[in-house]
């Protein structure tokens, strides 16, 4: 018995010594988490600065309506910008857009780099539109006004404005202050309506509608004539003197003379198409006085380059100067012979005018 008991003590201890030297099993553990790697972030991309307005790569746009003839516009327009650019040293792109609408819509496109050549009529309407301002404004041998001509057949039976009734009328486009805004408001006030209307697409294209008998009465720009002796003054008559008709012509540099006096109407611009336009066509009667055509910049235009751009087209619109002789200055572009400072509030009579015909840029030639 005590065999046994011995025994089973053996065993016991036994088991227990081989219990503690097994291995222990090992306890399941997560695997590590895998260390999160921070994504690759592209540097910025360098921006390429815009270039500066009046550079080569951003020149500034010179805007002219299309008053006179295009080409001719054209061509004497790059002479303007090359005498500007050796003026300020910026570069200028120029162009005449096909209508006084059309130039108002680029004005306000190109806010920050735009300058434009308009008269009044289309100064107000871009001045409302986007903000437009005045820079400059003409003035024609000493004029800083000019005036609506009613050109009309010579041997016509129209004596007076109110004779005009039912008559077909040319203008040269919508936009035009002298060759539509302010005909179009004295045939109102007098209640008078005409026939058929030719838009001609300039002012010498209205003359030659008469002229060439496609329209019974044209308005178009009216300068007063230049005399070798005295000067012309409001109220006078017009026209050429009766006696001097027949003389009238042009002389070897295109100007148009009737004796001792100088034709500058709208006449003289196509004494080269019609030598006897005096002979075929005279004026019927002329309008109030209209503020000259302005230089106007688009709203945004940078004050430092505005004022440059002053100060060069100030110097350069001269009679001395011939490159403004072939081109502001001609007789056959814009006639201007100076320049002087001009505020908006100098157009308050024309905005009237507008507001009174219901004008708007969307109805313009409509």
């Amino acid at each position: 018995m005590k065999k046994l008991y011995l025994f089973l003590t053996v065993l016991t201890a036994l088991a227990i010594a081989i219990t503690a030297c097994a291995p222990a099993t090992p306890v399941a553990t997560e695997p590590p988490a895998p260390t999160a790697v921070p994504p690759t972030v592209p540097p910025p991309p360098t921006e390429t600065p815009e270039p500066a307005i009046g550079s080569p790569e951003h020149p500034i746009k010179v805007l002219f309506v299309p008053s006179v003839d295009v080409d001719f516009m054209i061509s004497s327009g790059d002479l303007i910008a090359q005498a500007l650019n050796e003026a300020t040293g910026y570069t200028f792109e120029v162009s005449v857009p096909t209508s006084y609408a059309a130039t108002i819509e680029e004005m306000c496109a190109s806010p920050e780099d735009t300058i434009g050549f308009i008269p009044a009529l289309g100064y107000v309407i871009a001045n409302q539109l986007c903000g437009v301002e005045p820079g400059l404004a003409a003035e024609r041998r000493g004029w800083n006004v000019y005036w609506t001509g009613f050109y009309v057949a010579r041997d016509s039976q129209y004596q007076k404005l109110e004779d005009l009734a039912g008559t077909k009328w040319a203008y040269p486009d919508a936009g035009s202050t002298s060759g539509y805004l302010y005909p179009a408001s004295i045939f109102a006030d007098l209640g008078l309506t005409t026939g058929e209307t030719i838009e001609a697409g300039g002012h010498p294209q209205s003359i030659l509608a008469v002229y060439n008998g496609q329209a019974d009465v044209a308005t178009a720009y009216y300068s007063p004539p230049l005399f070798k002796e005295g000067k012309w003054a409001m109220g006078d008559d017009p026209d050429v003197a009766a006696d001097a008709v027949e003389s009238c012509a042009a002389n070897a540099d295109g100007e148009l003379w009737c004796g001792d006096t100088r034709v500058l109407d709208a006449r003289a611009a196509v004494v080269k198409d019609a030598p006897d336009i005096i002979q075929k066509v005279r004026i019927l009667a002329l309008s109030k006085e209209i503020p000259n055509d302005t230089m106007s910049f688009s709203p945004d235009f940078p004050d430092d380059l505005k004022q440059a751009i002053i100060d060069a087209v100030t110097q350069f619109v001269s009679l001395d100067n011939e490159s403004c002789a072939q081109s502001l200055c001609n007789e056959n572009f814009y006639s201007w012979t100076a320049v002087g400072p001009i505020a908006d509030e100098n157009f308050d009579g024309v905005r009237i005018l507008v507001a009174q015909q219901g004008i708007t840029l969307e109805n313009l030639g409509k």
